[in-house]
């Protein structure tokens, strides 16, 4: 008599239930990356406004998190945070901190987008334009979370440390600006220059080449003696005007970024009323 065996399945058979769970663990992992909606990171973030202190800041919604500010321009205590690459930044309680009681006029609807040599001229204020990027997300988030006062597109899993420039906007949001301050990026002995102003400068350092920046680029210069010695100049239609030559100091145990930009914040201005010049310029120390 034949011996009874077991014969597996046709190509045109049906898949049996433990064939279809083994098929099911095998693909799994495979599958997992697919459901991820947004990559996550981990870093740590310094806030700084563009404008007067921004208070009642959180980076997460619907959590019990300690709230932050954004601090006039300078450093504050940093945030850990772990989330999603586009970070979300929620705000509670009153509007921004002032000394004066409002938002500057050069400050109000800054995107950090180039303008024209008139719009430069007339005020330093952005024209309208049409929203699109985080701007479109932002107004889109908002409708389900008013809470929800502005979106900043993170550098990628390799950084550890980044600062998000928050700059006034339309309804009490805030554009960003984010700049990856990894220590790979920004190595400690250097300065990063920022030109975060409407218009194109040039800058000379230690006496080497001049460089020419359009609005929103940046170029890392290194220290000579742990100083840096630098000649400023802004481009107004044709024509080149000089601002400035000066010093700072620029240690070996620091990571520095200098920022160029133009506001008549209450941040700048002299005791006379005065701001010190046609554009203006902030120093972070780390």
């Amino acid at each position: 008599m034949a011996a009874n065996t077991k014969s597996s399945p046709s190509a045109g058979s049906p898949l049996r239930k433990s064939d279809l769970r083994r098929a099911i663990l095998i693909l799994f992992p495979l599958l997992s990356p697919l459901r991820a909606q947004e990559p996550t990171v981990s870093m740590k973030i310094d806030l700084v406004a563009w404008g007067d202190t921004i208070t009642g800041l959180s980076l997460k919604s619907g959590e019990k998190k300690a709230e932050v500010s954004a601090l006039s321009f300078r450093y504050s205590e940093p945030v850990s945070y772990a989330g999603p690459v586009i970070l979300e930044l929620h705000k509670s309680g009153g509007g921004v901190s002032s000394s004066n009681g409002k938002i500057s006029d050069a400050d109000k609807d800054h995107e950090m987008k180039p303008l024209t040599a008139e719009d430069a001229k007339s005020s330093g204020n952005n024209p309208a334009r049409p929203k699109k990027g985080l701007a479109l997300e932002l107004e889109k988030r908002r409708k389900k979370d008013p809470s929800l006062v502005a979106l900043a597109a993170l550098p990628g899993a390799g950084c550890r440390r980044a600062t998000v420039l928050l700059a006034p906007a339309d309804g009490g949001t805030f554009t960003s600006y984010v700049i990856d301050d990894d220590p790979s990026k920004l190595p400690m002995g250097q300065l990063r220059i920022h030109n975060l102003s409407p218009i194109p400068i040039a800058m000379r350092c230690n006496g080497k080449q001049g460089k020419e920046l359009k609005t929103s680029e940046t170029f890392l210069v290194p220290a000579q003696n742990e100083q840096l010695i630098y000649e400023l100049a802004y481009k107004l239609g044709d024509e080149w005007k000089m601002q400035e030559n000066n010093i700072i100091q620029l240690r070996s145990t620091e990571q520095v970024q200098m920022m160029v930009l133009k506001s008549d914040n209450s941040f700048f201005l002299s005791t006379d009323g005065s701001s010190g010049g046609f554009l203006q310029i902030v120093t972070l120390r780390r």
